[in-house]
């Protein structure tokens, strides 16, 4: 049927005499979220973290009265550590489900291949991972990165290697997933053009039952530190183990999965924990004073009793409310759910104070995360999910 002036006036008529029940549920359409990420399998340690913080965020938001009247709804797949799992999950929530942003998949080798599916569908989406090649504005000019990318991450590795440990020599291991082997590249390179001497490097299977043999070559070759990315908590235990098997005293040093609660679980003697520094967050660190920083310990304090931090990272549940709290003051203040007004306002932010950190974007700049609010923690320090800052800081 062609649309004429009359139909129009007649669809608009007829929608003016629904009941206002009706009405009001067609203007309060929720603000639907894709949340993709590994809820099971060996990678799972981060989700347990950026779920709590997903569902903390999405229920304060709903308790005060949505945004803008719009309930928020969660639309969760777990990809299980499998790209092609990703990749369908990312299809199923933007075709069938129609969500008007993405966050997540949380892991680098999932989010290589399903970030070139958001872009193609100019879908909003907020990136967890770290590989370098995940932001490009002019390919993905969807994507924004709400934590640091692995050249910030293996700066302060690097950084921490050479001015507090004074090592010269070192290991780098990595796990063989799709960002651990671009990790292990990328840090392989940077420590060799920074003048170490990289006398063991391995790609480990995260599910290797034990690591010994890789130790053992790293320890007869001289390193003076083993540095490690992987985001397995089970593989960093047993690397722990192992060198506490073969009684060298060398740190670690590297991811920050080096510190998730499971570890402590994981670890034969909590000793073997000793001398194992992870990358960490200036918000989610202790201070020389003992406290967080005041959005973070009144955050803290909040969820105390509510949201279990003692088996997860602090920065793993404050990336998952910086995400959701990102996607509603879009809505928010833009007034609209569509894709191109939400990237829009995204690429005005400008130090916004999240949990987790700072984020500041432009239409050229999609690497949000600011190089000072790295740093490094002692990995055995937690404490409601934060940690003390390694030695060597003030």
């Amino acid at each position: 049927m062609p649309i004429t002036r009359r139909t129009v006036l007649c669809a608009t008529t007829a929608t003016l005499a629904l009941p206002a029940i009706a009405r009001r549920g067609l203007a309060e359409e929720p603000i639907r979220i894709g949340w993709l990420a590994t809820f099971t399998g060996p990678l799972a340690s981060p989700t347990i973290g950026f779920d709590r913080g997903v569902r903390y965020a999405t229920d304060q938001i709903n308790s005060r009265g949505g945004v803008n009247g719009r309930m928020i709804q969660i639309i969760s797949r777990d990809t299980q550590g499998d790209p092609s799992k990703a990749v369908n999950a990312t299809q199923e929530v933007i075709s069938r489900e129609k969500v008007h942003a993405i966050w997540g998949p949380v892991n680098s080798g999932e989010l290589l291949a399903t970030t070139p599916i958001m872009a193609r569908f100019k879908m909003p989406s907020l990136v967890a991972g770290v590989v370098n090649s995940l932001i490009d504005p002019v390919k993905y000019p969807n994507a924004f990165r709400v934590t640091p990318s692995n050249i910030q991450w293996d700066g302060a590795v690097r950084n921490y290697c050479k001015n507090i440990l004074k090592a010269k020599k070192v290991a780098i291991t990595a796990d063989a997933t799709g960002y651990g082997t671009s990790a292990h590249d990328d840090s392989v390179a940077s420590f060799k053009k920074d003048g170490f001497e990289v006398v063991y490097d391995g790609v480990i299977d995260p599910a290797q039952p034990d690591v010994t043999p890789d130790l053992l070559r790293a320890k007869n070759a001289g390193a003076e530190v083993i540095v490690s990315w992987t985001v397995s908590a089970g593989m960093a235990a047993r690397m722990m183990n192992a060198r506490g098997a073969l009684k060298w005293d060398v740190p670690i040093a590297g991811h920050p999965a080096l510190g998730t609660g499971e570890i402590g679980k994981l670890v034969n003697k909590p000793e073997y924990w000793e001398k194992v520094y992870q990358v960490g967050y200036r918000n989610c660190s202790y201070g020389p004073d003992g406290k967080l920083p005041k959005a973070d310990q009144d955050f803290v304090d909040s969820v105390r009793g509510k949201i279990p931090l003692n088996d997860t990272s602090l920065w793993w549940v404050a990336s998952g409310v910086d995400s959701i709290r990102l996607i509603a003051e879009a809505v928010e203040k833009t007034g609209s759910s569509d894709s191109a007004k939400i990237i829009g306002y995204w690429n005005t932010l400008n130090m916004w104070p999240g949990l987790y950190g700072h984020y500041s974007f432009t239409p050229r700049q999609h690497n949000g995360f600011l190089d000072s609010d790295v740093v490094m923690s002692k990995a055995n320090s937690q404490r409601d999910g934060a940690f003390d800052l390694a030695p060597g800081y003030a």
